[in-house]
């Protein structure tokens, strides 16, 4: 008998019939002899509902009541799921972040898990409970509710399988598994059978939206056997794991793109030491992540530093590099938000060259110009305007994986 953690996401609960849908599945593992704990989303838009709502009361309410209240959008999926798994006539309970043991720290709308006590899930189950579990929250030492961000419902069935020691993961979302591009815009993208973690937690880094990279990094960590597939067929999924079968035949295992990026460029910058440690200090002192950088060669006494962020830090970015213009000496700022980052991700890539020369190719071909390029052992990303970006991702796919 196995421990198998499930978790769906918020369109494999959308409505009565999904939920239902997604009860059957629950039964059909618990029947064939297995512990089972799901982790379940809100339904569908509900928790963009609630964030509109919220507005209308007050739309600069505090991160603490903003968690206390968007928490109910998963426990009310999960109470429905286990009425719906009562009336199919079998044992279940559902239990919030906190009753399922799960400590956080304290920054509210993005909290981190600190330790799961699995004590309380591990006596529901010996009672032959199916046991769900609403994702996304947790509790502080404070016992304050918090939520935890981005993926929170992935984080946390990730973090349930690494505590209770479960035998497998399961992440049902609305496609079948994991393809080498989104399928939404590459009607050819392959559906890949495996992957290892260091090519998925790229691809879900560099906006591949199937899986969010907390959580993968955190299945990596404790070697969790994690598979992705859909709770609206019944076929297998892609399993994400350490090493696979065919690493020697893998050079590219997917393409993505993430059009959440921002380019700044500092021109005019005195061409001396120091000067670049100026400038992202200050953006890490002002909690700003910085991608990919690309400083020119000086010319004269000066040079130029362009780097991307996300889009949401833009005009927290600009007003404090404004406000230290004298202190960094450079001359001006140029801000680009009409650019899309489009990624090659492949373990295979290290060792095999002409990786990047093809990709470039393949944009040379479609007359797409590239801004800027970051590099690393199995990735290579490049800057594009945005409005070439689906385009890019057909011929660059075209190129690796050879499809008319």
């Amino acid at each position: 008998m196995a421990l198998i953690v499930q978790k769906f996401g918020g369109s494999s609960v959308a409505n009565a019939e999904r939920v239902f849908n997604v009860a059957k599945i629950i039964t059909e593992t618990y029947s064939a002899g297995n512990d089972v704990v799901v982790v379940v989303s809100a339904q569908g838009d509900t928790t963009d509902d609630m964030l509109a709502k919220a507005a209308e009361i007050n739309p600069n309410a505090s991160k603490r009541e903003m968690d206390v209240y968007l928490a109910c959008g998963e426990q009310m999926s999960m109470s429905l799921l286990a009425m719906a798994i009562e009336r199919l006539g079998f044992p279940v309970i559902s239990l919030t972040g906190w009753q399922a043991g799960i400590k956080t720290t304290s920054h509210h709308s993005s909290a981190r898990i600190v330790r799961i006590d699995p004590e309380r899930i591990r006596n529901e189950l010996d009672k032959k409970n199916i046991v769900i579990v609403a994702g996304f929250q947790g509790i502080n030492k404070f016992e304050s509710i918090t939520t935890l961000g981005r993926g929170g419902s992935d984080t946390t069935a990730v973090a349930l399988a690494a505590s209770l020691k479960a035998s497998l993961c399961q992440i049902y979302t609305d496609v079948d598994g994991i393809y080498s591009a989104d399928p939404r815009i590459i009607k050819d993208a392959v559906k890949l059978d495996e992957i290892p973690y260091d090519d998925m937690l790229e691809l879900a880094s560099l906006g591949a939206k199937v899986l969010h990279n907390r959580s993968v990094e955190m299945a990596k960590r404790y070697h969790i056997n994690l598979e992705v597939l859909s709770s609206f067929s019944r076929k297998p999924g892609t399993i994400v794991k350490e090493v696979v079968t065919n690493m020697e035949k893998l050079h590219v295992s997917g393409i993505a793109k993430d059009d959440n990026v921002v380019r700044i460029a500092l021109t005019g910058i005195k061409d001396e030491p120091g000067r670049a440690y100026r400038v992202f200090a200050l953006l890490s002192r002002n909690s700003i992540n910085v991608d990919i950088i690309l400083q020119s060669i000086g010319r004269g006494d000066v040079k130029d530093i362009s780097f991307t962020i996300c889009k949401g830090d833009k005009e927290k970015a600009v007003e404090v590099l404004n406000a230290n213009k004298l202190d960094l000496g450079f001359e001006e700022l140029h801000v680009s938000d009409s650019l899309v980052k489009v990624s090659v991700v492949g373990a295979g890539m290290i060792d095999n060259p002409g990786i990047a020369a093809t990709m470039f190719e393949a944009l040379y071909e479609a007359e797409i110009n590239i801004h800027m390029i970051s590099t690393s052992e199995i990735k290579v990303s490049v800057l594009i305007e945005n409005q070439y970006a689906d385009q890019a991702m057909q011929v660059i796919h075209r190129k690796f994986f050879n499809l008319v």
